[in-house]
Parts: structure tokens; C-alpha cells; sequence
């Protein structure tokens, strides 16, 4: 038995599931009947992680990322994970919005999650590393109680614990 046990916080989501997803709601707003003959579209920039949807107006566009969202859930991909853009005029009369999806922890949050880490008073140590931070303590009881905290009190965006050793 390990006299240390660790893991690791993350915010990733699975791309093969996201591609899924984006693919499905591409092939409803294809299909749809309020879709038909309209603009609606989402494309995904894989290398970028990018979303752009575009619609005639800006009610269609809530419901092509509407569409997205459901897809998306139902893959099991974090829907918060979408940091949605701003919103612009596109050409012949439509819309356009550019999202981004959130990879990886902010070095602010990364500090902000240390510093709730140690003001738990558990006997655990938090570090960051990258993208990612990893606690380590002695007792998995105590991390397990660090887990709930932080799914309790994390940030806004998705996060993973990983590693668990």
C-alpha cells in the first residue's frame, strides 16, 4: 500500500464525444423543418477548439446552440464547458458567434483552488503543474473530502479529477 496518494484536477472534455455531438446538431439543423432553407450552421475547429453557429437572426442562433447544448448533454459532455463569444452581423443579412471551448485550468484559478485546498486545514498538499493541479496526502479520506470541496466550490467550468493513485 502507497504511503502517498495523489490526483489530479483538470478541465478537459472528450473530444471524440464533442465531435459527436457537433455532428449531430449539424445533422438536425440540416433536417429540421425551422431550419430548412435558413442559415443555421455550427462548424468546429478542431485545432483551435472553436465553435461558430450562425443563424438568420438572433433567436435562430439561440436555437442552433440550443440544438448543441442537447447534443451535447447527451454524450455526456460538459455543456458549461462552451465560453460563449460576441455576437456579430454576418454577411447577407444573418448572424454569427464564435465560442470557444475551455481547455485546461487558468493559472488565477489554479492559485485560487491551492489556496481553498489549504484553507480546508486537511492534511493534504496542492500544487500546480501546467494546466493542471495535483493534491497528495496521506489519507484518501482526506482527498475525497478535497474532491467534494471542489465540486461544491470550483470554478464555473467543468473539472475532472484524474490520476487517482
Amino acid at each position: 500500500m502507497a504511503d502517498n496518494h495523489s490526483f489530479d484536477v483538470v478541465s478537459e472534455i472528450n473530444q471524440v464525444e464533442m465531435h459527436n455531438a457537433v455532428t449531430q446538431a449539424q445533422h438536425e439543423c440540416t433536417v429540421r423543418y425551422d431550419f430548412k432553407g435558413t442559415k443555421a450552421a455550427i462548424e468546429y475547429n478542431k485545432k483551435d477548439n472553436t465553435l461558430t453557429l450562425t443563424g438568420d437572426h438572433k433567436g435562430q442562433l439561440e436555437t442552433v446552440l440550443q440544438v448543441l447544448k442537447e447534443k451535447m448533454a447527451k454524450r455526456g459532455v460538459p455543456v458549461n464547458a462552451v465560453v460563449r463569444g460576441k455576437l456579430e452581423e454576418a454577411s447577407h443579412d444573418s448572424v454569427r458567434e464564435t465560442m470557444t471551448i475551455h481547455s485546461g485550468i487558468e493559472s488565477d484559478d489554479a492559485r485560487k483552488i491551492v489556496k481553498e485546498v489549504k484553507q480546508m486545514k486537511i492534511k493534504v498538499q496542492a500544487q500546480i503543474m501546467d494546466d493542471k493541479v495535483r493534491i497528495t496526502g496521506k489519507k484518501v479520506d482526506d482527498l475525497q473530502a478535497v474532491i467534494a470541496h471542489l465540486k461544491e466550490n470550483g470554478p464555473e467550468y467543468p473539472l475532472q479529477f484524474v490520476n487517482f493513485t
